[in-house]
């Protein structure tokens, strides 16, 4: 699967060079040629987090050829318009988005699928070898793609990109992956996408990275997005130079990448984030100072190594901060973040350089990164592994009196709680970290209760949608989730374990209606 994704890497930089510089051929406009990056990355944006969800409620080989398929007929019908001579700059820029389309359905669920293959302590070893893989190609690509374009024109690119396809698809075909058996109903599609996004939201780890990673995006994209115009910019400039340059960059990003096990054993996440923030506003400060050819090159190996070393960081710390259920969404998130921030820097860099020139725009680019390593000593980058996201698996669903139906509800829940005042602080400060795992799972509502006349009675209260959600919710319970769990118990006085009450609410009773309106079971 590697080496078939090689190829697959290698068609698509290609196409890339074939693109960019089939753009400078059809205006001048620094906005449109620019725009050829964002018409790659703003589909990830909009369609990742819809891509992430069907990944992890369907099956992941099906969507993931759907994905292939739909970057291989749009890359043909490509070669074939740019061969007949028919494309325009908006044309051009319709062909880019609907490939990157294919590219935002295939990223979050072959993204995820890693974590299926490999143990989670193994998890960064292979993000690494798969960023290796891709940027090894950025090394040969971009320059092959330079040659072809100089010697056959940006349609041979064209038809490179659409035949690479080929042998991944046939890799899928025959790829037969271990699917996990699922221990709760699956989730519905809007409800899942509404998950994913709650999940994110309330989980402060994760936020942290998406935004510092959106930054990231917005400012180092204008390294690719204004290098044909960099390469254009001198006498000797041509296709040729400009697939160098980013053979430089894919370089650069190898370099990055083989130093990145020792990178990560001397410092801590942080202090990657920052040395990858400032080597990289330092590359696009030197590019926008300097005309010396060489000099730029040289520039574009710190940009490379910084690239990688940002983006695999980033990539890990969300696969290693969220539990397998809803990691494809959490991913999509944050490629939708990231590729966003570069969709908005395409288009905002491109600007720059039209109105104030090439200059102004890369030094501005480089300012807002330096800004981004400042960043951190208010949005730190948190340490991967620090909680253990393996599910529980202990819950069972209790032997109801009522004949529920999956869809039955709202679903309200209430868990009794005898706390001695002098543990009330301890209890207070747990059930701040319950509410927050509660809600982050699905339920709504949340209420902390006290007994006006047994204040030593509290009650934690929330509702859930449905039956079925209240399953999920249990199922997505994780290890280090229950250490709260834990602590509160041992907090409780009483003589058995706190009481759950699940019951399903009426709002409204008819003579027809005849489901008690409420059902008490206790959890011995």
């Amino acid at each position: 699967m590697w080496s078939v994704t090689l190829v697959s890497n290698f068609g698509g930089l290609v196409q890339a060079v074939g693109a960019a510089w089939m753009m400078t051929q059809l205006t001048d406009s620094a906005t449109l040629i620019a725009l050829v990056q964002a018409s790659n990355t703003l589909p990830i944006m909009l369609l990742a987090i819809m891509s992430g969800a069907l990944a992890d409620i369907f099956d992941r080989k099906t969507l993931l050829l759907a994905a292939q398929l739909i970057m291989a007929v749009t890359s043909a019908c490509l070669a074939v318009v740019a061969w007949q001579g028919w494309l325009t700059p908006w044309t051009l820029l319709i062909f880019t988005f609907l490939i990157g389309s294919g590219q935002a359905l295939y990223n979050p669920p072959w993204q995820a699928s890693m974590g299926d293959l490999v143990p989670r302590s193994d998890l960064p070893a292979a993000v690494t070898l798969n960023s290796v893989g891709f940027n090894l190609m950025r090394s040969i690509g971009p320059a092959a793609g330079g040659l072809i374009v100089a010697a056959f024109g940006a349609a041979a690119a064209f038809t490179v990109n659409a035949v690479s396809y080929v042998p991944l698809l046939g890799a899928l075909l025959r790829w037969k992956p271990d699917i996990a058996p699922r221990n709760a109903p699956p989730e519905a599609f809007l409800p899942a996408m509404a998950a994913g996004l709650r999940y994110v939201a309330l989980s402060p780890n994760l936020m942290r990275v998406i935004l510092r990673a959106a930054l990231f995006g917005f400012a180092a994209v204008a390294a690719l997005a204004l290098l044909p115009l960099v390469a254009k910019s001198h006498p000797e400039g041509g296709s040729m130079l400009f697939g160098m340059m980013l053979g430089c960059f894919g370089l650069g990003a190898i370099m990055g990448a083989v130093l990145n096990p020792r990178v990560r054993a001397r410092y801590n996440n942080e202090i990657i984030v920052r040395i990858a923030f400032a080597g990289f506003a330092g590359a696009l400060i030197t590019l926008g100072q300097t005309d010396l050819v060489w000099l730029q090159g040289l520039a574009l190996l710190p940009a490379g190594a910084s690239w990688v070393m940002a983006l695999s960081l980033f990539n890990v710390t969300v696969q290693l901060s969220t539990p397998r259920w809803v990691v494809a969404r959490a991913l999509a998130m944050y490629q939708t973040a990231t590729f966003g921030g570069m969709a908005a820097g395409s288009w905002i860099w491109g600007s720059v350089a039209g109105a104030h020139g090439l200059p102004m725009a890369l030094t501005l680019a480089g300012l807002v990164l330096g800004f981004g390593a400042l960043i951190g000593l208010w949005l730190r980058a948190p340490e991967f592994g620090a909680l253990d996201l393996d599910p529980v698996n202990r819950f069972r669903e209790p032997a109801l009196q009522l004949d529920l139906r999956g869809r039955s509800g709202p679903i309200m829940i209430m868990v009794d709680y005898r706390i001695a005042q002098k543990d009330v602080a301890e209890f207070l400060r747990l059930m701040k970290l319950r509410r927050n795992i509660r809600r982050r799972d699905g339920a709504r509502n949340w209420a902390l209760l006290r007994d006006l006349e047994h204040p030593e009675i509290w009650s934690e209260s929330y509702h859930i949608a449905t039956w079925d959600e209240y399953v999920r919710h249990n199922m997505r319970r994780t290890k280090s989730d229950a250490e709260v769990t834990i602590a509160l118990r041992e907090l409780h006085s009483g003589d058995a374990d706190p009481v759950v009450h699940r019951m399903i609410e009426r709002h409204s009773i008819t003579p027809s209606d005849d489901v008690p309106l409420i059902g008490k079971i206790e959890v011995p």
